[in-house]
């Protein structure tokens, strides 16, 4: 049963605490888990699951594409590994290795890439993880999980022990994380979950960017719009159906802190392409194709126009064209 107390703990810990307090609660359950970090035990949230399972806990250094293999063979052994880095170097700098053990070989790795989107802050651009999607869901049969906060956090890490087979975690965001989900739901990989109805617009959100979606969904509401939210927590396998029901709005949209091409947007995009339906246009709202100057959190997300009121701007803005 889940508390209030406990989402509203895992809304100030953020994604990366709640994970690694999650998983040590987990472990209790399930001898099997084992955690793995590339000398990020703190950071990644896993210091009590550390202290409280020694045995069970691998910090490899600074070396992610041999964590993915030492991952692969534990898993080989009957293990159910978590292994975690920040997600540009998860994503990036250990994209065959994924490519090789997870996709390939099938083997039942969970990876979580901490620190996605603009997480990193002032460490800038080099570790900004806006390509880490594109990648992963370009690789075959590589579930991708795309969590909107901690509560969903909790579901996605249960569903990705219970999944036979190699899961992708992207966690963003920073602490004190907005709150989407007060009480307990469904939780199914690869089915969306739909937020709030509307019949003039359909904003397709994913992890970070849901509660901001949400609260623009409002602004555009007191404008005379109205706008339908869903939550698509799982990028890969996407939901199909969920995208499809927008057929009947004037415009479909994408919210993502993520590069647009590659990610939530383009996987809608592929669905669209795909159906022989007539369906509305898509507008996909996310980080443009360029490298802009590295600031705070709440600073990339204006200058990439990803805070609710810049949003349902350009949402208006697409309902005019």
């Amino acid at each position: 049963m889940v508390r209030s107390v406990d989402i509203r703990t895992w809304s100030i810990l953020g994604m990366r605490g709640t994970f690694g307090t999650y998983l040590n609660d987990l472990s209790k359950e399930h001898e099997d888990i084992t955690a793995l970090t590339a000398d990020l035990c703190i950071t990644s949230g896993l210091a009590k699951f550390f202290e409280n399972n020694p045995d069970r806990s691998y910090n490899i250094g600074i070396a992610e594409n041999n964590m993915i293999g030492i991952a692969a063979g534990m898993a080989d052994e009957g293990k159910v590994p978590f292994a975690t880095t920040f997600s540009n170097f998860a994503a990036l700098r250990s994209c065959e290795h994924i490519r090789h053990f997870m996709g390939y070989m099938k083997c039942n790795v969970k990876l979580v890439g901490i620190g996605a989107g603009f997480s990193m802050e002032l460490f800038g651009n080099t570790h900004y993880a806006l390509e880490d999607m594109a990648v992963v869901r370009s690789i075959p049969g590589v579930v991708l999980l795309s969590p909107a906060d901690g509560l969903e956090l909790t579901k996605a890490v249960k569903a990705a022990y219970e999944h036979d087979g190699p899961v992708y975690i992207r966690l963003t965001g920073i602490m004190n994380h907005p709150i989407v989900y007060r009480e307990d739901y469904d939780f199914t990989i690869g089915k969306a979950v739909r937020l709030r109805e509307g019949n003039d617009v359909t904003l397709f959100a994913t992890g970070s960017m849901v509660s901001p979606t949400l609260k623009a969904a409002k602004i555009l509401e007191e404008k005379g719009i109205s706008a339908a939210v869903a939550d698509i927590h799982t990028i890969q396998p996407i939901d199909r159906e969920c995208i499809l029901d927008g057929k009947d709005s004037r415009l479909l949209v994408s919210v993502e802190e993520h590069r647009t091409n590659g990610g939530l947007g383009s996987a809608i995009a592929d669905v669209l392409a795909e159906t022989g339906e007539k369906m509305p246009p898509l507008l996909k709202l996310g980080c443009t194709d360029e490298f802009k100057r590295a600031g705070t959190y709440a600073y990339m997300l204006e200058q990439y126009r990803l805070t609710p009121e810049l949003i349902a701007e350009d949402v208006m803005k697409g309902l005019d064209r």
